[in-house]
Parts: structure tokens; C-alpha cells; sequence
């Protein structure tokens, strides 16, 4: 039968393309009728730190953000702190370290000797605080170096957790840090209440709900055991304190020797009350010096002929070469004190504060670590 003139014969539709003509159809109304609004920033990676705002439990990584995207608010974060350990075994319970360091210059000696430490690397947190100065800029280029050398480059073992790096943002008390005018009695006051004013700051950004033990090592400190953390935590006090001793070449006897270094460890006397009783409320009390001869039972001197490492001794001042504490101590509110406190300022102020506070420092007479020798 022939087909009627201008007829035209429909095909029948594929149900495929039905189904994806609806799902358009869907989405363009979808996008028509939606209210506006940011698009939501992208998802950071595990480990890190979701907002800049977030405690410095992990290194925080700012996102790629879009044109229009928005970085969304911090999140609530609930810390269980009771199940943070702090114990004597502090590798077997994968316990966070938290190394921090005033550096007013950068010794490679320092360096070598962190990257020694055979406490796990990705326990550790190193936290450091720099001056504004020629000798602080330069000090600051030289450890980013290192930083980069041993974060980026090195083999995993190196690599720490993370590294924060804060500019000091008050003035020093000194402008040479020559051993000769850092150690001028007259000088001791003003630049020690600096350093105070330093390690407060640096304490206080970087104290983390995860920390458990908090290690001050001074940045001229250049040799010490590669197992510092393990034995130091080993004694489980709240306080705890190296000898600092200074290796040095004896002219008369021709041959290396050494020295003490560090005189703000002791054990308090009645010469000592008896000379902050007569001070006005501002005055300090200062270790070391013919000018003010306090009597203390200096630990730099308490060395015995067994060479125990383990004997342990207790103090009344501690100095902050090589000091473990407890970051409990720290969250209880003892800090370093930039003003006289009961005659005392920074590290031996801190120790009276701890006390105050109820926890007891201690020293090791035969556990020596060694400060650069100038």
C-alpha cells in the first residue's frame, strides 16, 4: 500500500537517553532554584590541622582556595587529657615530646646533636624562638636550612613531627651575645628577664593538648647523650635537670678537659634567705658571682667519684640547659618569671614557682650534657 504524501514516521525514543534527559532536566532546576552560597573548602589531609585557629597538635596546611570559596569556621574539638600518659617509659607509650629552644645563634653542633637523639622522630615537636636582630636574621636563614635539609631531603627517621618557628616581638636586652657581655653581672637582670619574656612565648604558642613532656635545650648546648629524653624521663620527676659542663683545651696540662658550666642548679642556704630577706621587692638573687656570694649547694660541683648517672638529688633552683618537665607542671601555671619572684627570675624562678605549686625539681650531678665552648 503506498505511503500518504508529506507523512512522516517517528522513531521510537532510546529509554537511556529518556533517563538522562530527566537527570538534566533535574539538576538545571536543581542550580536554578538553589540558594546561593560559598562553595565548602576542600578536605585537608589526615594529620593535619582543619583550621589556623586549631591547637598546634599537627602542622597546619592552608587549602587552595577558589574564587568564592570561603575557609569554614574551626571545629569544636573535645581533649580527653586524662589519657595522656606522662611515665617513666615514655617510648613504649609513644608519648609526645615537645623539644624548645631560644636560639639567639645557630650552632651546627646543636643540630647534628637533635638529629642524634634516638627518641622517635615522629614523636618529637621542636619549637624555637629567634630575635629580631643582624645575629637573629642570620640565625633564623641558617636553621630553615637545616630545617628544609632534614624535613625535605633527609631520610624519614630524621624528620620530626613538625617545627615551629616564632620571631621574638620585643626587643633584646643585649645587642652582643659574646659570652663576655652575656655573663656581666650588671647585664643579668635585663637580659634575663628577656629571656623569660622569650620561653613564656614560645611555651605558650606551642604547648599542645597531646604534649606530654616538654624538654628545654638551650641552642649552644652541643653534646649530649644520644638517649637524653629516655634517661631524663626514666627518673619520672616533674622536674628534672642535667649538669652542664664546658669541654675546653688545658694549656698547662695539654690536653681536652672540662669545666662546669651552669651554676643555676642548687640547693637553696641560710646565706641566701638571710640576702633576699635585706632586698627591696625588685631585687634579685644571682648565682655565680664573688659579688654576691650566696653559699649554695651548687650542683655543678655535687659530681661524685662513682660517676652514678642515676644518683638523683633535689634542688631549689634549676637552670634550663638541659631541663625535662612535665607538661602537667606547665599546665598547672608554672612559668618563667620575667620579674622577681621571691628574689628570683627566669629558670630559678621557674623552679620556685613549680614548688610553690607543688612539684618538687630535681637534679643529676653525674649526667653531664656540654655547651659550646667560644
Amino acid at each position: 500500500m503506498a505511503r500518504p504524501m508529506g507523512s512522516v514516521r517517528l522513531k521510537k525514543a532510546n529509554p537511556f537517553t529518556l533517563a538522562l534527559g530527566g537527570v538534566l532536566c533535574i539538576f538545571i532546576l536543581y542550580f536554578l532554584v538553589a540558594p546561593s552560597g560559598s562553595t565548602p573548602a576542600p578536605r585537608l589531609s589526615a594529620g593535619t590541622a582543619e583550621h589556623h585557629l586549631s591547637p598546634p597538635t599537627s602542622p597546619y596546611r592552608k587549602p587552595n582556595l577558589r574564587p568564592g570559596q570561603e575557609l569554614g569556621p574551626p571545629p569544636v574539638t573535645h581533649y580527653k587529657l586524662n589519657h595522656v600518659t606522662i611515665t617513666g617509659n615514655p617510648v613504649e607509650n609513644r608519648e609526645n615530646i615537645l623539644i624548645l629552644t631560644p636560639m639567639a645563634r645557630f650552632y651546627q653542633a646543636y643540630w647534628d646533636n637533635l638529629l642524634k637523639l634516638t627518641y622517635p622522630h615522629e614523636l618529637i615537636t621542636l619549637g624555637f624562638i629567634l630575635p629580631k636582630t643582624k645575629e637573629g636574621n642570620a640565625a633564623t636563614t641558617a636553621l630553615q636550612q637545616q630545617i628544609h635539609q632534614t624535613q625535605k631531603l633527609g631520610p624519614e627517621k630524621d624528620r620530626f613531627k613538625s617545627i615551629i618557628i616564632l620571631r621574638q616581638d620585643f626587643e633584646p636586652a643585649l645587642e652582643s651575645q659574646d659570652e663576655s657581655e652575656r655573663h656581666k653581672m650588671s647585664n643579668q637582670k635585663a637580659r634575663r628577664s628577656v629571656m623569660a619574656k622569650a620561653r613564656n612565648s614560645l611555651l605558650f604558642t606551642t604547648l599542645g593538648p597531646s604534649t606530654s613532656w616538654v624538654l628545654w635545650l638551650d641552642s649552644d648546648i652541643v653534646e649530649t647523650p644520644p638517649t637524653l629524653i629516655q634517661d631524663l624521663a626514666h627518673h619520672d620527676k616533674p622536674v628534672i635537670v642535667a649538669n652542664c659542663f664546658q669541654k675546653y683545651y688545658d694549656n698547662e696540662k695539654k690536653q681536652m678537659s672540662e669545666r662546669p658550666y651552669d651554676f643555676n642548679s642548687w640547693q637553696d642556704s641560710d646565706t641566701a634567705q638571710e640576702l633576699a630577706a635585706k632586698m627591696g621587692p625588685d631585687d634579685i638573687l644571682l648565682e655565680g658571682y664573688q659579688e654576691m656570694a650566696t653559699y649554695r649547694a651548687l650542683m655543678a660541683y655535687q659530681t661524685t667519684a662513682d660517676n652514678d648517672k642515676n644518683m638523683v638529688i633535689p634542688l631549689d633552683g634549676v637552670g634550663g640547659t638541659a631541663l625535662l618537665v612535665k607538661a602537667d607542671v606547665h599546665r598547672d601555671g608554672a612559668m618563667f618569671p620575667p620579674f622577681a619572684f621571691y628574689h628570683l627570675i627566669e629558670t630559678e624562678g621557674f623552679a620556685k614557682m613549680a614548688k610553690r605549686l607543688g612539684w618538687q625539681p630535681y637534679g643529676l650531678p653525674n649526667y653531664k650534657v656540654y655547651h659550646y665552648n667560644e
